[in-house]
C-alpha cells in the first residue's frame, strides 16, 4: 500500500448480496482520485487486522463499501487517525452513512468520495470510544432500582400494556407485510401466526408458535414448543416439523448451552481494549434479540430474526442497569437502553431522533418496562422518532457513559461487542469524513 492508493474494504454480502454488482463500478469511480487496492479479508477480525495494516501505510484514503457492520470493522482502524475516510452504503442498514448525511445511493456516494479526495476535503466527524468497564469502576448493588424515578410512569400505563390477560394472550401476525416486531393483529388470516399463550397459568406446553410453514393443505404448519411454561423443561426450545420434514426435531438453542454461541473474536469489548462505533449501541431487548438470533441454528433467514423476538418477548422482564452520564448516578429498571452519535439503527428505527454525531455529545435513551404488547407497539413510534414523548422513556446527553446490567450482551453499529459493562466516551472529530 502507499500513499498515493485508496484501500477499499468491501462486503460482497452486505445488503444480503443485492449491491454485489455495482462493487465494480464504485471501484472504477475511485479510481479517477487513485490507484485502488481492495483489502482481502474473509471474516470480520480478517477485515479488521487488513484495514490496520493499511492505514499503518499511509494510503490516500479508506473505503468501506457495506453496511454498518463493514463500517464498524473499518472503523476500528482508521479512528483517531489523520487518514480520510469514505463509506459507500450498500448494506441493509447503512445507519451510520444516514446519520452523517452521506448520499444513500452508492454511485453517488462514491462520486461524493471521489471529488472530496481530489479535493483534500473531509470533516470530522464524532466517534464513541468503549472500554470495559473494571468490576468495581460502579459501586450500585445488583438489586438497585434508584435513579431516574419512571416507577409512577409505570404505574400510570395503561394495564393492557403493562400485562394484561390480553397482553400475554396476544396473537403476533408475522405474515408477508412484517418488519422487525411486527404487529398485533385481532384477525389473523394471512401470515404466520405467533399465539404466546401466557394468558393461560396452567399451561404444560409451553408457548406455542404456529409459523405456518406446512404445505398449503396442513392444519397447522409447523409448530414451534417454546419450552417455557415448564419450569422442569430442559430442552430448550423445540420444532417440530411435522409432516412437513417427516416428523424431525430441529433444537433452536434456546436453553441455556444450546445453540451456537458468537465465535470468541466477536467479544469485541474484551478488558483494556480499545473499541470504537458510529451509530447506537443497543442494551435492552433489542440486543437480547440479535444475541438470541445469532445463537439460532434455525430458521435462516429473516425468518430467525422474527422468532427471536417471539422468543425473547415470551421471557420478557424488566432488567436492572447501572448508569451514569458524566458521573451522576441514573440507575434504573427497565426495557430498553441506546446510547450513540446517530439517530437510527436497525435500517432507520430512529431510536436517538436527536443525536448529531458533530455536536461533541453522546446520546442517551432508556424505558421503564414496558408489556409485550406495548413493546410490539413501539416499532412504529421508533421508526418516527416519538417514542421519547412517551412518560416512559428518559432521554441524556453527556460527554461520558457507564452502563452495565447483568446477563446482557450489548451491540454497537449491529456488532456484538460482548458483556454491557462499558465506558462509553465521545471523541470529537475521531475520524476524518470523505464528503
Amino acid at each position: 500500500m502507499t500513499s498515493n492508493e485508496i484501500a477499499v474494504l468491501a462486503n460482497p454480502s452486505a445488503g444480503r448480496g443485492r449491491h454485489r454488482d455495482l462493487l465494480s463500478a464504485a471501484l472504477k469511480t475511485l479510481s479517477q482520485a487513485g490507484a485502488v487496492r481492495v483489502l482481502e479479508a474473509h471474516s470480520g477480525p480478517d477485515a479488521e487486522r487488513a484495514c490496520r495494516e493499511a492505514v499503518s501505510s499511509g494510503p490516500l484514503a479508506l473505503v468501506a463499501v457495506g453496511g454498518d457492520g463493514t463500517v464498524h470493522r473499518a472503523l476500528q482502524a482508521v479512528a483517531g487517525t489523520q487518514i480520510p475516510f469514505g463509506v459507500i452504503p450498500a448494506g441493509t442498514g447503512n445507519d451510520f452513512a444516514a446519520g452523517v448525511g452521506l448520499p444513500t445511493d452508492p454511485s453517488e456516494a462514491a462520486t461524493v468520495i471521489t471529488r472530496a479526495i481530489a479535493a483534500n476535503r473531509t470533516v470530522g466527524i464524532d466517534l464513541a470510544r468503549m472500554t470495559r468497564l473494571a468490576p468495581t469502576a460502579l459501586a450500585a448493588a445488583a438489586d438497585r432500582s434508584s435513579g431516574i424515578d419512571l416507577s409512577r410512569a409505570a404505574d400510570r400505563a395503561p394495564t393492557a400494556d403493562s400485562g394484561s390477560a390480553t397482553d400475554r394472550g396476544a396473537v403476533f401476525n408475522l405474515g408477508p407485510a412484517t418488519d422487525g416486531l411486527g404487529s398485533a393483529s385481532p384477525a389473523v388470516d394471512r401470515g404466520d401466526v405467533v399465539d404466546l399463550g401466557l394468558a393461560s397459568p396452567g399451561a404444560d406446553h409451553g408457548d406455542v408458535v404456529d409459523l405456518g410453514l406446512a404445505s398449503p393443505g396442513a392444519d397447522r404448519g409447523d409448530v414451534v414448543d417454546l419450552g417455557l411454561a415448564s419450569p422442569g423443561a430442559d430442552r430448550g426450545a423445540v420444532v417440530d416439523l411435522g409432516s412437513a420434514a417427516g416428523g424431525g426435531v430441529a433444537d433452536l438453542g434456546a436453553a441455556a448451552g444450546g445453540g451456537v454461541g458468537p465465535a470468541a473474536d466477536r467479544d469485541v469489548a474484551a478488558e483494556g481494549q480499545v473499541r470504537w462505533f458510529g451509530a447506537v449501541l443497543a442494551g435492552g431487548f433489542d440486543a437480547l434479540v440479535n444475541e438470541r438470533a445469532n445463537r439460532m441454528r434455525w430458521p435462516r433467514g429473516p425468518r430467525r430474526y422474527d422468532l427471536a423476538i417471539l422468543l425473547e418477548l415470551a421471557r420478557l422482564r424488566p432488567r436492572v442497569y447501572e448508569l451514569e452520564t458524566d458521573g451522576a448516578d441514573h440507575g434504573f429498571t427497565g426495557m430498553l437502553v441506546a446510547v450513540g452519535n446517530c439517530a437510527s439503527y436497525g435500517g432507520g428505527m430512529r431510536i436517538l431522533p436527536g443525536a448529531d454525531p458533530y455536536d461533541g455529545l453522546l446520546d442517551v435513551v432508556v424505558a421503564v418496562p414496558f408489556g409485550r404488547l406495548a413493546l410490539a407497539r413501539l416499532k412504529p413510534r421508533l421508526n418516527r422518532g416519538t417514542h421519547i414523548h412517551d412518560r416512559r422513556v428518559q432521554t441524556f446527553r453527556a460527554k461520558q457513559v457507564r452502563l452495565r446490567s447483568p446477563g446482557i450482551i450489548g451491540y454497537a453499529d449491529g456488532e456484538r461487542v460482548g458483556p454491557l459493562e462499558l465506558d462509553i466516551t465521545c471523541v470529537p472529530g475521531a475520524v476524518r469524513l470523505l464528503r
